[in-house]
């Protein structure tokens, strides 16, 4: 009989281990790992920090229970894919005949000096940072002063960065307070509207638009070398690459999405992870040295990825989709069977411009300019409502 190990417990983790409940044989052990022993989600942070975070969290051993599938809160300290075995967080090992990894991104805030919750910008990765940058939105609203928010170099979700200004400003607008918080945009974006995938139909043109009615100034194609607390030094590339222009902004408030990087339990592991510590995988999820090793969601560093521009996102969709083929593949593998099961790596996502917002779907993932779409308007916005999907 297999044991199917699954390293993450949010929302990958979580659907990996009840789809493979499914595909599992009579036997067949599954055992889930996570470094806490709840799941946490903040339903309202697509508007943070505008407002506070709806708590959504309950007891993730509690639920897999019910499933009869193992769960320990220890966390993983260290893969050993050679030994087939996990050291855990309490010292004691873990053996597995597969593995599947699905625990999403580590944040580096550390790559930029004063960048991060414990620098001076804030964050909405995680629901203590939305919580802390809520507490820190009223302090700013009591004292208004300028404003930077927008993605860093290495980000992969600029989403989020454009959902956080639109918020802001309709949110300052509302308070009558506007007019006190000059806003600017700073983003590692080529261009406004490249989100991640080379820009889509007229992304650029009405997201260029959509700021300039907003009074949203913007540099793109942008590196951010440090931040001080009060002001970031920012350099503007050229189109070749080279620094072009150095700014240095003041603000009283900012919200930087920052890059990611894999988890410290496989950083390092030749032939496991790329150097930044994400999963190398093939198009059937699997890690081409050690084939019994998964991967699926922002964990993955894929071979369609690497074609594509090195700041590319990966949205809800795209999890879900990995998630499902590689439990697939691991139950062919179980049946000694090669996989079959491809994911797709199409991008489906909704984002709030406060009170508006904009969609887009990019076919396929390497390629947005073949098949893509991009709109906006209201319903985009209502739709974003009645979703928990964390967008971008």
């Amino acid at each position: 009989m297999a044991h199917i190990v699954i390293i993450g417990a949010g929302s990958g983790g979580l659907s990996a281990a009840y789809e493979m409940d499914e595909l599992a044989r009579p036997g067949d052990r599954i055992t889930v790992v996570s470094d806490a022993a709840d799941l946490r989600f903040a339903e309202a942070s697509p508007w943070s920090p505008t407002k506070g975070a709806d708590r959504v969290e309950f007891s993730v051993a509690e639920q897999l229970q019910r499933k009869g599938i193992a769960f320990t809160a220890a966390g993983a300290r260290r893969v050993h894919p050679a030994q087939n075995r996990i050291e855990l967080g309490d010292g004691e090992f873990l053996d597995y005949d597969f593995l599947m990894i699905t625990t999403g991104p580590k944040v580096a805030f550390d790559n930029i000096e004063g960048l991060g919750p414990n620098g001076y910008t804030q964050s909405r990765c995680h629901v203590e940072h939305t919580v802390l940058a809520s507490e820190a939105w009223e302090r700013f609203i009591a004292n208004p002063g300028p404003i930077v928010v927008g993605a860093v170099q290495g980000a992969s979700c600029f989403g989020a960065a454009y959902e956080s200004a639109f918020a802001m400003d309709a949110d300052l607008r509302r308070r009558g307070v506007r007019d006190r918080a000059p806003m600017t945009f700073v983003t590692a974006e080529p261009f406004i509207g490249h989100l991640g995938l080379g820009g889509m139909e007229d992304s650029r043109t009405m997201l260029e638009s959509a700021m300039r009615e907003k009074n949203i100034g913007w540099i793109a194609n942008a590196s951010v070398t440090r931040v001080e607390p009060d002001r970031m030094h920012v350099t503007e590339l050229g189109t070749d690459g080279a620094p072009d222009k150095q700014h240095v902004l003041s603000f009283n408030y900012s919200m930087m999405v920052p890059a990611f990087r894999g988890i410290d339990a496989v950083s390092g592991i030749e032939g496991l992870v790329s150097p930044r510590g994400f999963i190398i995988i093939d198009e059937f999820q699997r890690n081409p040295r050690y084939p019994n090793i998964y991967a699926a969601g922002v964990a993955v560093a894929s071979a369609a990825a690497a074609r594509a521009p090195a700041d590319t996102a990966k949205t809800g969709y795209m999890v879900e989709s990995t998630t499902t083929a590689a439990v697939n593949n691991i139950r062919e593998q179980i049946d000694n069977r090669e996989p079959t099961h491809k994911a797709s790596w199409n991008q489906v996502c909704l984002a709030s411009l406060g009170g508006s917002g904009l969609s887009f779907v990019a076919l396929p993932h390497a390629q947005p300019g073949d098949g893509s779409w991009f709109s906006d308007g209201k319903w985009t916005y209502l739709a974003r409502c009645t979703s928990c999907d964390a967008g971008c």
